[in-house]
């Protein structure tokens, strides 16, 4: 059940605790992603893992907006402080809570979204009448060349890196909303891309922002992101996500 299509007397009628919250970011993905990147993977893969799992899930509507400070100086990037998301995520949570989908996964689509949302979801599993946990598909989903999905990867994976508007996130733009991909932009992005994320020196990371390293935004050659592979990734994110819902949906909270 998705509450953003549904009225109030259908969602009454859900018999599930279990809900899944999209989270993504609003921000420069290259000259060549859309903006809502992140949150167009979280959404897509929330729905996804949904379908697939054996069960009732409560699909709430995505949260647009993320911790992404880190890419400022790019028009069109939209951030919170970890404060305000925390404290939103968390009350959208105690919502869900409110009406009984009192197990959540968070499916999340952005890694500055990473930290904040593994302190705030113990926090609510700890404080709250609800228990919570993150998902972030681009973690889940596992880049190593091991494959578990019913096919194996498109490409090898030993070859693809995630990068920032790069072949991962390119691909999944690619499966889930092509029409917004510009794909005579992509020779640009790649020629501005930066190779890596930061700039490193002795495990350190002197960067804190996207455009000290990257020219337009970029990290990797998003010209490598095939429909194919993007189609892979959210297939076998899905997967991963209804086997947690699984483990959520069966585990033992404290006080039940």
């Amino acid at each position: 059940m998705h509450l953003s299509e549904s009225t109030w007397t259908e969602a009454a009628r859900a018999e599930t605790d279990l809900a899944v919250l999209p989270v993504g970011s609003t921000e420069q993905h290259g000259p060549h992603a859309p903006l809502s990147t992140d949150a167009l993977a979280a959404e897509a893969i929330a729905a996804a893992g949904a379908d697939a799992y054996d069960g009732e899930v409560v699909v709430a509507p995505t949260v647009p907006v993320g911790v992404a400070e880190e890419h400022r100086q790019f028009a069109g990037t939209l951030w919170v402080s970890e404060d305000t998301f925390r404290a939103y995520v968390r009350e959208t949570v105690g919502s869900l809570a409110a009406h009984g989908w009192d197990r959540v996964v968070v499916v999340n689509g952005h890694g500055g979204n990473v930290a904040p949302l593994r302190e705030l979801c113990g926090r609510v599993t700890r404080h709250d009448d609800a228990y919570a946990v993150p998902f972030t598909w681009f973690d889940a989903v596992s880049l190593d060349g091991e494959s578990e999905a019913a096919e194996d990867p498109p490409v090898d994976l030993d070859d693809i890196a995630m990068g920032h508007g790069g072949p991962v996130e390119t691909a999944m733009v690619r499966a889930v909303a092509p029409d917004l991909l510009r794909e005579d932009r992509l020779d640009e992005a790649a020629d501005g891309a930066a190779d890596g994320w930061g700039e490193w020196v002795s495990g350190t990371n002197l960067a804190y922002d996207s455009a000290e390293f990257s020219e337009n935004g970029a990290v990797g050659d998003p010209r490598e992101g095939t429909a194919e592979l993007g189609a892979w990734l959210k297939e076998r994110a899905a997967e991963k996500l209804a086997t947690l819902l699984d483990a959520v949906a069966a585990r033992e909270r404290a006080g039940d």
